[in-house]
């Protein structure tokens, strides 16, 4: 084939491809984490950001257009990106979404131009664009995408998607001379893998080959909420397009209703609504349906029997209420914390906040996840606070999307998070709140420790498969054969970094550390740091020994 042009319908398949290359090579993609540490997560984000982005192409048929493949992608990516890599990947979708708006079909100009405009929307998403990243790799692709187009205007998609893949493994491979940490680690940069990964699952695709089908699974619930509540922050009348909740039983069926007749009123109601139940017993049809035209359901429904038990509720005017009601409990402050493990879940709740979401390493939560957290807060200033590099840019991604006022904290550690919900106070102003917490989380020493899956060089320090590895303020500053060695050891750079006498060190053990053991080691550590006090407190946390912080 030497196919001209892109149609709806090989755009949507493309995109499916795409997603199961990426969840077929995603463990290996988190294993080029520049940390030899247990929770790489690159490659499992961003397959959950593109199994998003693809949940609705499935039942798209082939009359598809590129516009409506397009707007599916990008809402879906959008709403479910997850980590700063997914949260790349989203924006490069949105810029893809810009030049394909309306479009029937595209050509290859105008998929390079759509390459380009993603790149461009990329970068505008990060603050502090760093090179060497996923964000080079894409550079790379368009800049040159844009060059080849020129010189051959009449170049088919196969041989378009060869070159950028060949300029895009160049460009992957030359991402550790532009970011020592990946020459040093000897790995390429993950999310540029990740997107590599995406396009070769294009070409695949294009070739014919077999990808694995890529099964949709029910997304766990997130939230760990204290209290339940519908999240009505950006939900309005105009949302619903059916208005109408209309419930009744059928009776004293005719004599002739069969199976067939069944089936006629379950089709009949799928045409004209939604949320549609149709469920028979002996002698009685029981209905639900959402639609705009109750009236006339009935009457449908009447040529089988006799109607009994109606109930018509105007879903809209329900909205209204719900949304009056919301506007007069709106409170002042709401507070939202990402965590990770039961202790230190009730650790945020002890200092008032309001919504906890369940996530860390391994398990960062959507952009629709904050949203949904934050509408929850029924509050009109309401501080994230992501604990996790990789969860910022997600964080401020849906501080973009809410219509509440929203602050993000960058606060990378979980450590830095409790420090700065601890400097909150409800009856002080939003300045003075935002500029308290952040000081408190600019005055601690944050540590944590963890073991090695692979071996590596990172430092200056040699690391093999199982040994300790101990990070301040996420860089590796330790590594040893025991926990409590390594523990002792960043404790040591930690209160040197501090600077300060008479320090405070806090000490929140995971869940493979017995409490009686956590206690053992801050009495030793005690005679060793005898002018510091060490606090114990279970986190309760996966994979990491410790969370530490000194203040």
């Amino acid at each position: 084939m030497n196919i001209l042009s892109i149609k709806g319908s090989l755009l949507r398949d493309l995109f499916l491809g795409g997603a199961a290359n990426l969840e077929k090579n995603k463990a290996y993609i988190d294993s080029l984490n520049v940390f030899p540490v247990p929770d790489g997560d690159t490659g499992t984000n961003m397959s959950m950001t593109m199994q998003g982005a693809v949940k609705d192409l499935r039942a798209m048929p082939d009359s598809v257009t590129v516009g409506e493949v397009m707007d599916a992608v990008a809402l879906g990516a959008l709403k479910n990106a997850r980590g700063n890599s997914g949260v790349i990947l989203s924006q490069l979708f949105r810029g893809y979404q810009q030049v394909c708006k309306g479009q029937t079909e595209i050509d290859i100009t105008m998929l390079a131009e759509a390459l380009e405009t993603g790149t461009n929307k990329a970068y505008k998403a990060v603050l502090r664009p760093k090179e060497g990243t996923i964000l080079t790799v894409s550079r790379m692709i368009s800049q040159d995408a844009i060059a080849f187009i020129k010189k051959k205007p009449n170049v088919s998609l196969e041989d378009f998607m060869d070159h950028i893949l060949t300029v895009g493994q160049e460009a992957l491979d030359n991402t550790p001379n532009l970011l020592p940490v990946l020459k040093e680690a000897g790995v390429v940069d993950s999310g540029g893998y990740g997107l590599l990964t995406v396009y070769r699952g294009f070409k695949a695709v294009l070739m014919g080959e077999e990808l694995p089908d890529v099964e949709e699974e029910p997304e766990a619930e997130p939230m760990d909420v204290q209290e339940e509540g519908a999240n009505l922050d950006h939900f309005s009348t105009e949302d619903i397009e059916f208005g109408y909740c209309t419930e009744f039983f059928i009776v004293r069926l005719i004599d002739s209703f069969s199976e067939d007749d069944l089936q006629k009123l379950r089709d009949h109601l799928l045409k004209v609504g939604d949320s549609v139940v149709v469920a028979a017993g002996d002698d009685f049809v029981k209905v639900h349906v959402h639609s705009n035209c109750p009236g006339k359901i009935l009457q449908f429904a009447m040529r089988y029997g006799e109607l009994d038990r109606m109930k018509i509720e105007n879903m809209r005017e329900q909205n209204r209420q719900l949304l009056e009601q919301k506007k007069r409990n709106e409170k002042e402050y709401g507070l939202i914390a990402v965590s990770a493990g039961d202790g230190i879940d009730e650790i945020f709740r002890n200092f008032s906040v309001d919504r906890i979401i369940s996530g860390g390493q391994t398990m960062n939560p959507s952009i629709d996840t904050i949203v949904n957290a934050v509408g929850q807060c029924n509050a009109r200033n309401v501080f994230v606070l992501p604990n996790n590099s990789n969860i910022i840019l997600a964080a401020q991604q849906a501080q973009n999307l809410c219509s509440c006022n929203v602050i993000v904290l960058p606060t990378k550690t979980i450590p830095q998070g409790i420090a700065a919900a601890m400097a909150f106070n409800p009856d002080l102003s939003l300045d003075e709140n935002r500029e308290n917490m952040q000081d408190a989380v600019n005055e601690i020493v944050s540590g944590a420790v963890t073991y090695a899956i692979r071996e590596t060089h990172y430092n200056g320090n040699d690391i093999k498969e199982g040994d300790m590895i101990g990070l301040v303020d996420n860089d590796i500053a330790a590594v040893s054969a025991s926990v409590n060695e390594t523990v002792e050891k960043i404790i040591c750079k930690m209160i040197e970094k501090r600077g300060i006498e008479d320090p405070i060190v806090n000490l929140y053990f995971g869940d493979a550390v017995e409490e009686d053991d956590a206690i053992a080691l801050s009495e030793h550590l005690q005679e060793q740091f005898e002018d510091a006090e060490f606090i114990v407190a279970r986190g309760g946390q996966p994979l990491y020994y410790y969370y530490l912080s000194v203040e």
